[in-house]
């Protein structure tokens, strides 16, 4: 974790890199980040010198995200990955595969401190922030992955709902968004970008005043406070009310509108009468309700309800001219929802059985 991590750096930092550290002219920058964003290794710029390389070599990582595990669904074509970091560290990413383009979710954190009843990634807590390398990283190993088997593909949409509260790194989630967004990099527009959020508030003004485009997704889960408190430790801290007028303030600002998730979950917030209550809370806000049918957590004792209540809720939500739709469930052969990998492989790992 000491070299420096060269996706990580601006146009203008390797540029004083190469000059001040490496005594390297100006252009060498350039052609570094080329193959930056190709993913090669260090030992793969073939255009620098041996010397160069080594020199590169001895203060400085390209990209510190290694692909350990690739798992692809026989059911729909996506693919989980499991990542290594420098320091031994686990996290995972979910690439979608659509006609239209591929998505890929990306991690902010190793682990989560919010403590969400329904997510797997927080039930050891949060273990580190990642580096803004770190977050792009996955995006880079991911497109040369892909690129193995189709050279002209590479991922097109990013939404940031990993494991981890990007709004709880944010420093770093936003020097990423402005890395991959970098027309001599990734250059991927943050119109293509989701950031997911628990809801907090005062990340979520901040986050509107940095004048990015990115969609902002919250999740919301609930009709009120009482049900939130008892699945979102985070409404305790912030009430229904402030989150929704942060989310009216985020698409003043941004012109954008606001994604609302909600994990439906037997027995608690999955009732019509839970869809009514959503329904009048909403209402006026320009929003899209995203109903996800909750991928079970034992832990927990939280399952999903059948389909015919997810369907109702999502009908009553229509009548009430709420925009919503159901999230179809992706990956379910390849444990893709988050957290649930790198959690079965650091139990087979404590057990010794594991064989990554």
């Amino acid at each position: 974790m000491d070299r420096i991590q060269l996706l990580g750096l601006t146009g203008e930092e390797l540029e004083r890199f190469v000059t001040d550290e490496l005594k390297q002219p100006r252009y060498r920058a350039g052609q570094i980040a080329d193959w930056l964003a190709r993913g090669a290794d260090i030992d793969g710029m073939t255009n620098l010198s041996a010397p160069l390389r080594a020199r590169l070599l001895e203060l400085a990582v390209a990209n510190p995200v290694r692909i350990q595990g690739a798992f692809r669904s026989k059911l729909d074509d996506t693919e989980k990955f499991l990542y290594a970091l420098p320091d031994g560290n686990l996290i995972e990413g979910v690439l979608m595969r659509y006609h239209h383009g591929d998505t890929l979710c990306v991690s902010t954190q190793v682990g989560c401190r919010m403590g969400c009843a329904f997510c797997a990634s927080t039930l050891e807590g949060r273990v580190r922030d990642l580096t803004a390398a770190e977050i792009l990283g996955q995006v880079v190993a991911v497109n040369r992955h892909i690129q193995a088997e189709q050279p002209d593909r590479r991922v097109h949409n990013i939404v940031l709902m990993g494991s981890g509260e990007p709004l709880d790194n944010y420093d770093n989630v936003v020097r990423f968004l402005r890395l991959v967004n970098a027309p001599k990099g990734l250059n991927i527009s943050l119109r293509n970008i989701s950031l997911s959020t628990c809801g907090l508030v005062r990340r979520m003004y901040d986050f509107a005043a940095e004048g990015l485009p990115v969609t902002l997704s919250l999740s919301l889960h609930a009709p009120n406070d009482e049900i939130r408190r008892k699945i979102m430790p985070v409404a305790n801290a912030y009430g229904y009310e402030e989150v929704l007028a942060a989310c009216k303030y985020y698409v003043e600002k941004t012109g954008r509108r606001v994604i609302f998730e909600y994990a439906l979950i037997r027995d608690l917030n999955s009732d019509v009468r839970h869809a009514e209550e959503l329904a009048r809370r909403l209402r006026g806000l320009r929003c899209h309700v995203n109903l996800i049918p909750l991928n079970d957590v034992k832990e927990r004792n939280l399952a999903a309800p059948d389909r015919r209540t997810v369907e109702a809720f999502l009908k009553r939500l229509e009548l009430k001219h709420i925009s919503a739709t159901i999230r179809r469930e992706m990956g379910a052969d390849i444990e893709g929802a988050c957290g649930q990998l790198r959690r079965k492989v650091l139990s087979d790992m404590e057990s010794g059985t594991g064989n990554t």
